[in-house]
């Protein structure tokens, strides 16, 4: 119905209302809106409201000066989305206020409506499709739904619809991680089994577990989808996707399964649920009426799996799994989170390991020692999962730099009992701690080590960087008792005259005998 003709129609509605002695309140019940409203209608004259619904609301008056623009381009282009208008406006008014998305919206459609400019609606023709012979064509598709567990949780599930297209007769299986190639391979016999053979060709979407291009036609299929096919002998027909005419079939059985089987169904676990679509498929989906053909499924099956190429199990091969890198951290990369694996792992740029998904667990297996650990798969992106046991252990590496450590000093014992007290008050740092004070002793003299030793037990002293000031107010102490008190050397006399030479007065010189050798 036309905005504004509905907008009318409730304006009569409250009069009338009115005029038949309800009140305000109670018209605000009974038509549904707020009682400000209701008596903002009752005040105004019909032409004031004409006026009033005429005139835009809100925050259309700050593009109004915008409408003719608008208004020009929807008549000339009556199939314009309100994104391209924007673009529109912006390319074409450099002053063009920045709005939202949704004002722009309501705004080309408030255009739209006022001048009744209608969107150009593309209608798609179908032709009706025959029915197909009995045993010649079945349909294949997938779906999902996010299922509220027992616990009050929400699961997404995945499932793997199969319909014959002349029967209408179904299959379905459920799996709560996404499908693979091989998944969906061991899902088709299932499917072949529970209707007791095999159409002629089968129908698909063009789907990553099915193919790898599509080479403009010439569908090039996966290796392993490829070597079942031509195992199985069925030829293979691959549409567009929510291609009506080609699979319509099975995309009502999804659409089927979600409406009828799934809805307001809680989610146990995956057998329960593949049990009770089972029970489902035989009480209900193959049971009752097909709403086309008038027909019961399971009545036209019991005709058409006479026209089935007979089913006879396969043994498929067991699939290799899948090998990823290990990074130099030891972690790998798994559908966008990273997991931990044991420390030691990594071995060189090639190091590669399985991967193993089963239920909601991650197994990470090495060829050649097994299985090595296992982690919840998350069900976000971008997280880190480590797991405590595999961090790297260096209790080995610290013990031997304790045990170097004592090595240097007078008293071994008593060194390693001091350097294991400094462990238990700085865990974090023993490393750095240790490596100080190797720094400190090396080359030390031993008597300043052990002084400096006793001292640091004696008053609890518990860090490198006060042994290391311990040991240099040593070395000066040492440095100035030498400055101080200088040794006297004895000379050792050379004979036994020595000191009765010493002891001896010299003869001296009269010296007026120089005076007269310099006078003459």
């Amino acid at each position: 119905m036309n905005y504004y003709l509905n907008k009318l129609m409730t304006y009569h509605e409250v009069h009338k209302l009115s005029r038949e002695g309800f009140s305000v309140s109670k018209i605000a019940d009974y038509l549904g809106m707020n009682w400000r409203t209701a008596k903002r209608l009752l005040s105004q004259s019909e032409d004031e409201f004409e006026r009033d619904l005429s005139t835009p609301k809100g925050r259309k008056k700050t593009l109004e000066e915008y409408t003719e623009f608008v208004r020009k381009k929807l008549e000339s282009h009556s199939d314009t989305s309100a994104s391209q208008m924007h673009d529109w406006l912006k390319e074409h008014h450099q002053d063009f206020p920045s709005v939202s998305q949704k004002t722009i919206f309501n705004f080309v459609h408030s255009v739209r409506t006022r001048y009744n400019i209608l969107k150009k609606e593309v209608v798609r023709d179908y032709t009706m499709v025959a029915e197909l012979p009995y045993g010649v064509q079945g349909q294949v598709d997938f779906g999902f739904y996010n299922m509220a567990t027992t616990l009050g949780k929400t699961r997404k599930v995945q499932f793997f619809t199969f319909v014959l297209s002349r029967s209408r007769y179904k299959f379905v299986l459920f799996q709560d991680s996404p499908f693979s190639t091989q998944d969906v391979i061991e899902a088709h016999e299932l499917a072949f089994k529970y209707i007791g053979g095999i159409p002629k060709e089968l129908v698909y979407d063009q789907d990553r577990l099915f193919i790898v291009s599509e080479n403009f036609g010439d569908i090039v299929l996966t290796s392993e989808f490829r070597a079942y096919v031509r195992q199985r002998g069925f030829s293979t027909y691959f549409c567009k996707k929510a291609d009506p005419e080609s699979k319509g079939k099975v995309e009502n059985v999804v659409g089927y399964v979600k409406k009828n089987f799934l809805y307001n169904r809680s989610y146990k676990d995956l057998e329960t649920l593949n049990a009770e679509a089972i029970a489902w498929l035989g009480r209900t989906a193959n049971a009752l009426e097909h709403g086309t053909t008038k027909l019961l499924p399971q009545q036209q099956h019991d005709i058409e799996k006479t026209f089935l190429e007979p089913f006879c199990p396969l043994e498929l091969d067991v699939r290799p799994l899948p090998l990823y890198a290990v990074h130099k951290d030891n972690k790998i990369s798994y559908k966008g989170n990273f997991y931990s694996v044991p420390f030691g792992t990594y071995k060189g740029n090639n190091t590669k390991v399985q991967l193993k998904v089963s239920g909601t667990e991650l197994i990470v297996i090495d060829e050649k020692y097994g299985e090595l650990c296992r982690h919840e798969v998350s069900l976000l992106k971008g997280q880190k999962i480590i797991s405590s046991n595999h961090r790297r252990d260096t209790n080995t590496a610290i013990v031997e730099m304790m045990r170097e450590f004592s090595e240097l000093m007078p008293n071994k014992l008593q060194a390693l009992e001091w350097i294991s007290r400094i462990r238990n008050h700085k865990p974090r740092y023993i490393r750095e701690q240790i490596q100080s004070l190797r720094t400190t002793v090396t080359g030390l003299d031993a008597n300043i080590a052990c002084m400096a030793m006793d001292y640091a037990c004696a008053n609890d002293i518990l860090s490198a960087g006060d042994f290391n000031a311990i040991v240099e107010s040593l070395k000066r102490e040492q440095q100035n008792e030498m400055r101080s008190d200088p040794k006297i050397v004895q000379l050792n006399p050379l004979d036994g005259q020595s000191r009765r030479i010493a002891a001896m007065d010299p003869e001296r010189s009269d010296l007026e005998s120089y005076d007269s050798l310099f006078a003459n």
